[in-house]
Order: structure tokens, then sequence, then C-alpha cells
């Protein structure tokens, strides 16, 4: 007997675990779809895609880089040099062809040279690389920390809207449950009408009661209308959350298990990250700042050719190396004010970091205490319900046996109806600080 008892409370086991899985599973898939489909996240996700590729472009900084350079030139007219040549040589090839009796040496021009090349190009490859540059290094570290904090950015905004869509998704069941409510209050009203009406007739009633009863049902009527609005403006906002159409539907299965769940320990929050990571840049700015001072060198080498007339042969052909040296010597004191304005943003970010742990820390408390007195109101009103729906059993027996009067019936009727939107209320409002205190404690697996 015992062994079937322990097998029979561990299917039952299973099959709550089970209940509430499935209890769970729409949500979760809500929470998936929104992470997947949100425009705000998609957004959030080119930033951090623009971040990567600023970070591949400062690592590519430090690579060499291949140009290919050409120009042509021509001109004529403006300064000019003369170089005399025909007057320091002529005489002397004169003398040498009388004294060899011959013409090889014949007689030549003065020459008159202009500054412009005539028909002149240059075509050639540089290759050229940062050898010293302090800035290049501390570039690729400030976009390495930018990419860190867009992604933190990320994530800080996946926790809202998980947070978001849980509460979307609770004020719709809870919207439904009010719906739900009022339909059975209207029962339980066009049932006291129905009562009235039979006790009239049998000569037991009053036509006031008829009337008070048609009073109370046109009443109930409004409420459920604009119960049913809310649940339309519930769906909106949530299907909005997740990027669908507006009347797309939502699956309402409730969740089965309201038992109290474990307050998670608060974990790093990305707030605190995002502060820490904002100092680390600035940092690395103040870093950078300081080292205003350092050469800067650079390397290059062309290989082309260049000539006159488009010409094109062996003696065309050139390369050049160099190396080129930059080093600031005074720029009227602005480096020192950049250093003195990176050490005030430093300081800053520093300030920033404690006041944001201190409001974190604050925020935090707050939840879970809202959420113990969510909890505790949800308790209260479950009793309180019982109570009220004893009472409203009794009232309702005693009313049509004639020992309560009407007005102890309608009474009763609406304290039900209270209660169980007390109820309801209190059920979704714990769930929803739930939601809160899991936001505040960053406690959510977002793997």
């Amino acid at each position: 007997m015992r062994t079937l008892l322990t097998k029979l409370n561990l299917i039952i086991t299973i099959s709550l675990v089970v209940i509430v899985a499935n209890g769970q599973a729409p949500l979760d898939g809500y929470l998936q779809e929104g992470l997947k489909n949100n425009l705000v996240l998609q957004q959030k996700n080119i930033a951090l895609d623009k971040a990567l590729v600023a970070l591949k472009i400062a690592n590519g900084m430090f690579s060499p880089s291949l140009t290919l350079l050409g120009n042509y030139t021509t001109g004529d007219g403006g300064r000019s040099i003369s170089f005399p040549v025909g007057d320091l040589l002529n005489p002397v090839y004169s003398t040498l062809n009388q004294i060899t009796g011959t013409e090889n040496f014949p007689t030549i021009e003065n020459v008159n040279q202009n500054f412009f090349p005539r028909d002149f190009y240059d075509v050639r490859a540089r290759a050229s690389m940062p050898l010293v540059n302090t800035d290049l290094v501390y570039n690729r570290k400030i976009k390495a920390q930018q990419t860190v904090l867009q992604e933190t950015e990320i994530n800080v905004y996946k926790r809202e809207l998980i947070r978001n869509i849980k509460v979307a998704y609770y004020n719709y069941l809870a919207a439904q449950q009010v719906v739900k409510i009022y339909e059975s209050a209207l029962a339980r009203a066009a049932e006291g009408k129905r009562v009235n009406e039979s006790l009239l007739e049998n000569g037991k009633g009053l036509p006031a009661y008829i009337l008070r009863s048609q009073s109370e049902l046109e009443n109930i009527n409004a409420q459920l209308a604009d119960a049913e609005r809310q649940v339309i403006n519930a769906r909106l906002y949530f299907n909005f959350l997740l990027n669908r159409d507006a009347d797309a539907v939502i699956e309402s299965t409730d969740e089965v298990s309201w038992d109290d769940e474990p307050i998670s320990i608060a974990q790093t929050r990305e707030e605190l990250t995002q502060v820490q990571t904002a100092n680390l840049i600035q940092q690395d700015v103040l870093a950078m700042t300081r080292m205003f001072w350092m050469p800067r060198i650079s390397g290059f080498i062309d290989v082309g050719a260049q000539a006159e007339q488009m010409r094109y042969n062996k003696n065309a052909h050139y390369y050049l190396l160099g190396l080129q040296l930059e080093m600031p010597l005074f720029a009227g004191f602005t480096n020192r004010n950049k250093i003195a304005q990176s050490r005030l943003e430093v300081k800053h970010t520093e300030l920033t970091l404690q006041q944001t742990s201190r409001q974190l820390n604050l925020s935090a408390e707050t939840a879970r205490n809202a959420y113990l007195t969510a909890q505790q109101n949800y308790s209260s009103a479950q009793k309180q319900f019982e109570a009220v729906q004893s009472y409203q059993r009794l009232i309702e027996k005693g009313y049509k046996e004639g020992v309560n009067t009407f007005i102890e019936a309608v009474d009763a009727r609406t304290q039900l109806t209270s209660a169980q939107l007390q109820l309801t209320l209190n059920r979704y409002r714990a769930r929803i600080a739930l939601a809160n205190l899991e936001r505040e404690n960053a406690s959510f697996n977002l793997n």
C-alpha cells in the first residue's frame, strides 16, 4: 500500500511539473519572439554591428597600406634657367676639329630650361606603414571598449523588454479574468432578478426589487464593456512589443502554479558595467592625451616610373625609401588643457559609478519589498474571497427562504464580485512584482 501511494505521489508530482511547464510555455515562446522581432532591439543590434566594424577599422590601421599614385604634367613659360653650354664648349669643339681635321665635334646651342616639365608622367605604387603611433594603440582600446558598451546596452534593453513583455502578458491575463468575473456577476444578477420575479408572481416580492435588479444588471453590463475594452488595449500593447499584427491572437493559457518563488540573489547589473566601461574609456582617453609628446614615425617605399615625352624604358624605373617623423613641440598649451579636461571626465564617471550603484541597490531593495507586499496581499485576498464566497452562499440561501433581505443579497453579490476582482488583481500584481524584482536583480538568464 505504501509503495502504491509513493508511486501515485510521484505521478502527481510529475504531472504538476508538466502542467506548470505547459503553463509557462506560451510566455517563454513570446519572450523568444519578442527578443527576435522587437524593432528597437534590431536597431541596437545594428549599432553593435557598426561598433564591431569600427573596431575592425581600428585594427586595420596597424597594417601596411598600398596605394597607386600617378600624375601627368606639362607646361611652358614662366621662370627658366639658362645654361651657356654652347658658349663654353663651342670654342673647344672648334679647336678640336681644327686639330683633328674633322667635323666630329659639332656646334651646340645654349640651353634655356623652363621650370615647368613638358609631357612629364610619374606613376608609382606606395606602400606605407605606421611604425610608432601611440594614438593608434589607444584608439583600438577605445573602440574595443565601445563594442563592450554597445553589447551591454543591448542586454540592458533585453531585460527591459523581457520585463515589459511579462507585465503586458500578465495584464492581458488579468483583463481576461476580469471579463470572466463580470460575466459571472452578470449571471448571478440575472438569477437574482429571476428569483425576484418569481417571488413577485407568488405575492412575496416587490416591484421595486425587480427595478433594483435591472439597475444592477445595467451597471454590471457597463463594467463588462469597459473590461472588454481593457482586454483589447492589453492585446494591442502586447502585440506591439512583439512587433506582431495588432489583432494577433494571444495564447492565454493561465499558469497553474502560483506558489512563492525564491528571490534570486542580485547579480552584477549591466548598468554598472556600462558606467565601468565608460570610465575605462575615459581613462584610455586620458592616457592617450598624456602621450601627446610621443613622436609618430611611419615608413614608406615608392616603386614606379617617370619620364618626359611619355617615354618608357629601363631608365624610367625608380624606387624611393623614406621615414616620416612628426613630433609636436608647442600648441598654445592646448594639450595641457586637454589633459585637465580628461581628468575631469574620469572623475565624473567615477562619481556616476558610485551614484548608479547606490540607485540600483535602492531599486532592488524596493522591488523586493514590493514583491513581499504583493505576496501578502494575494494571500489576504485568498482568505477574504473564501470568507465572502461562503457569506454570499448563506445570504443567497437565506434570501430565498425569506430570512435575509433583498439589500443583503445584493450587498453579498457585490462583495463577492469585489473579492473576486481583488483576488485576480492581487494574483497578477504578485507576478508583475516578481517580474520587476527579476529585472532589478538581473536574474533572468539571457542565454
